[in-house]
């Protein structure tokens, strides 16, 4: 999110280090004084706010785990530094994670992560177009150019779902890789049609005059988890005493996140670059302790559909 994400190279090179063993202690963890020492990759974006929240409160400390948050590329490519031990957990959205999965890289979901808010016009993630722009809707996407943050993955999605939902053509469209970052001046020298944006991007198009035209995550299902909090099978089994604890600590985390939105944007300066008035102007995720399952489904059946994934995702082994 932001949010989202890194590309299938980096799942298969997962896959690699999960074939040539990643041997070793059960998860890379130290302890001293009874305290773990736990890294945890994750994406230096507003859907990680809880945990650097959870971090500052002593919501880990007070569980004896001591937490060093280290920024990864994006989902995917958090998922080989999780399997090789580099980090004994990891941020990822669903796809991502679902991608590995197929592919049977030992990973398993402790914790939900983020969530859409539900409401049409009012998410975190949409489709964007200049103000001036022909596109009025998601229909008039079709045959047109749209950047996404990494190629056949959960944007390719969402956003496709969202034309189809309109009566639009979703094999017609051109999807283009960029970083968000780079997204909001792409729009404005008509180097794509649209942005696939998710926030601070999607409020820094807004401000520039950019248009809403479709909540890609409100389109693919009702109240859809965006992202999850994951381990390792090896430490699931080698250690579950710790990945109850990394998990309570999370659950609290998110609790406290979503009901002190004030103190999320103010923890957003502390890793992030957003400034006061854009954090200000944010449109907050929801970060619900339960993941929806039914929403996990209906974004594998999509990513099937459309021919994500190499394999059917097993839901039951990758989920708590």
């Amino acid at each position: 999110m932001r949010r989202l994400l890194a590309g299938l190279a980096a799942v298969v090179l997962a896959g690699s280090l999960a074939a040539c063993g990643t041997d070793g202690d059960s998860g890379g963890t130290t302890t001293e004084g009874g305290v773990d020492k736990v890294k945890v990759g994750i994406i230096p974006i507003l859907d990680v706010a809880p945990i650097y929240l959870g971090q500052q409160k002593g919501f880990f400390a007070s569980r004896n785990i001591e937490l060093t948050l280290e920024a990864g590329q994006g989902g995917a490519a958090i998922v080989p530094g999780v399997v090789s031990d580099q980090f004994q957990f990891g941020f990822s959205n669903m796809t991502s994670l679902m991608i590995a999965q197929t592919k049977n890289v030992p990973i398993k979901v402790v914790a939900a992560g983020v969530a859409s808010t539900g409401e049409a016009g009012k998410d975190f993630g949409a489709v964007v177009v200049k103000g001036d722009s022909p596109v009025k809707t998601a229909k008039d996407l079709a045959g047109k150019k749209i950047s996404v943050n990494t190629l056949k993955n959960i944007g390719d999605t969402v956003t496709r779902q969202s034309v189809r939902k309109a009566g639009g053509d979703p094999a017609t469209l051109q999807f283009v890789e960029m970083p968000f970052p780079n997204m909001a001046a792409a729009l404005a020298d008509g180097q794509i049609d649209a942005a696939w944006a998710v926030e601070p991007t999607l409020s820094t198009i807004k401000a520039a005059g950019g248009r809403e035209i479709a909540s890609t995550f409100v389109d693919a299902a009702p109240n859809l988890t965006v992202a999850a909090y994951f381990t390792s099978g090896k430490l699931q089994e080698t250690d579950p005493d710790l990945v109850a604890r990394f998990t309570e600590a999370v659950n609290e985390s998110l609790t406290y996140a979503d009901s002190n939105p004030d103190e999320v944007r103010a923890i957003l300066a502390s890793y992030t670059k957003i400034d006061e008035k854009l954090r200000a102007s944010l449109v907050l995720p929801k970060w619900p302790v339960q993941i929806n399952e039914a929403s996990v489904q209906t974004l594998a059946e999509l990513g099937a559909t459309d021919g994500i994934f190499t394999g059917t995702p097993d839901l039951a082994k990758l989920l708590p």
